[in-house]
């Protein structure tokens, strides 16, 4: 399988994208390949936050490729930060100042893939001065590799991703997930699903946050908005959504940056709504603020 020639833009095999297809299609395989074997589960935050060595393994393989062709870039993964929303604040604080940081969740969904529910991902980003320049999100259940370039479009299989039409959010499937902060953030989030579920077609939640934004790019689902999530659950799919043609915010409008943890993601036609309805429930998570 040799997803760079999927991928027209890809002009040698030491660009930047192509060395994140290539670490994302290896540890997706592999993450694939140890799916059904894990046996030892040990909690991090909370009991839905499960972590296995599987994590640690895709992680170190994706960490391997990027240095062995950029010595001299900067990491930050999931894997490295201890859980809560400060741990992850200051992890990015302590890299924001990199020229280049590539930004990895070897697994997303790893609730899915300790249950054998075949929706996780493998995300990686490059972020360049703070802006994210690439984001390739690999979906090894699917074999579909998303991946998207600044100012070059975002693609699946190959093809050019667009988001979908609809005009309004009576008409839109929406996602969303279940944070793991039962007091703090999934109160939160629960405000917002009930408001809405009147007022959409329907909600889904699959439970891999940059799966959900790759969909909103590939015009699979209208939208997808979650209370407390991380830099390395949004960071390659923000790109890819607006490279696709739709709009990335936090839960209150206003722009994207690698420090939002509140986000809110559409085919832009129903951003305005949806920015709205979240702020009608309080269930922004920023209220307070």
């Amino acid at each position: 399988m040799n997803q760079e020639d999927k991928t027209p833009y890809v002009v040698t095999s030491k660009s930047y994208t192509a060395v994140a297809i290539n670490a994302a299609s290896k540890a997706g395989e592999w993450i694939k390949s140890r799916l059904g074997t894990v046996t030892q589960l040990n909690t991090k935050s909370a009991v839905s936050d499960l972590v296995t060595e599987v994590d640690k393994g895709a992680e170190q393989m994706i960490r391997k490729l990027i240095f062995t062709h950029f010595p001299d870039h900067a990491l930050l993964g999931e894997e490295g930060v201890e859980p809560g929303p400060e741990a992850s604040t200051q992890a990015l604080e302590k890299v924001a100042e990199e020229e280049y940081l590539w930004i990895v969740d070897p697994v997303d969904g790893t609730t899915n893939f300790v249950h054998g529910f075949p929706f996780f991902s493998v995300s990686i980003a490059l972020a360049h001065k703070g802006e994210v320049i690439v984001g390739v999100i690999y979906d090894p259940s699917r074999d579909e590799m998303f991946v998207a370039e600044k100012g070059k479009g975002a693609y699946v299989h190959g093809k050019r991703m667009n988001v979908s039409g609809e005009a309004e959010l009576g008409q839109s499937l929406l996602a969303t997930g279940f944070p793991v902060g039962r007091d703090t953030t999934l109160p939160v989030n629960m405000a917002g699903l009930a408001h809405l579920a009147p007022k959409v077609r329907n909600i889904r939640s699959g439970g891999s946050a940059a799966l959900h934004l790759a969909y909103v790019a590939a015009g699979r689902l209208t939208g997808f908005w979650e209370i407390g999530l991380n830099s390395w659950d949004i960071a390659a799919g923000a790109l890819m959504v607006t490279e696709s043609g739709g709009q990335i915010t936090d839960t209150m409008g206003s722009p994207y940056t690698l420090g939002v943890r509140h986000i809110a993601a559409t085919n832009g036609a129903v951003h305005a709504e949806l920015v709205q309805a979240l702020k009608e429930a309080a269930a922004t998570g920023l209220e307070e603020k």
